[in-house]
């Protein structure tokens, strides 16, 4: 009998504990999220996963000094905005910005769009940053006004 109530207190802690564990798996968290909103993107072989709205023209090749001009929306996976530029055109350094972005946005040329959904491995880690938790998959919308 003692036996028999080890055995269940053990089976209903490690059922409690499984079903209340959050789903920690960034390619599952990203693959998940594809399918419900219905995004049609492509796996790049770094974990990256794009969709190209709107490939822009020219033949730009991004070399290791590329300043680039973009608008963007940054998302968690709930939707949550996190950082959108203040909605207006920003420049930056492309090699100074987060993995993602460096393998995302050579993808495009000039008046292009893409969408980015970015594991933590290429975005910010397991730090916190902002608003943003440690550990997240990052969601965002780009349009390259240039390249320069």
């Amino acid at each position: 009998m003692m036996k028999f109530r080890l055995f269940a207190i053990i089976l209903f802690v490690s059922v409690v504990i499984t079903s209340c564990k959050k789903d920690d798996d960034p390619e599952k968290q990203m693959t998940d999220f594809i399918l419900a909103n219905n995004i049609s993107a492509t796996r790049d072989a770094s974990g990256l996963y794009y969709q190209i709205i709107k490939p822009g023209t020219g033949n730009f090749t991004y070399p290791a000094n590329t300043k680039i001009t973009i608008k963007y929306e940054g998302r968690l996976l709930n939707g949550n905005v996190f950082d959108n530029g203040g909605g207006k055109e920003q420049t930056f350094n492309l090699m100074d910005l987060i993995q993602g972005w460096r393998i995302g946005i050579p993808k495009i040329q000039k008046g292009g769009e893409i969408r980015l959904i970015i594991p933590p491995s290429l975005g910010y880690g397991s730090n916190a940053t902002g608003s943003i938790p440690g550990n997240s998959v990052l969601d965002f919308t780009i349009q390259l006004s240039n390249t320069q």
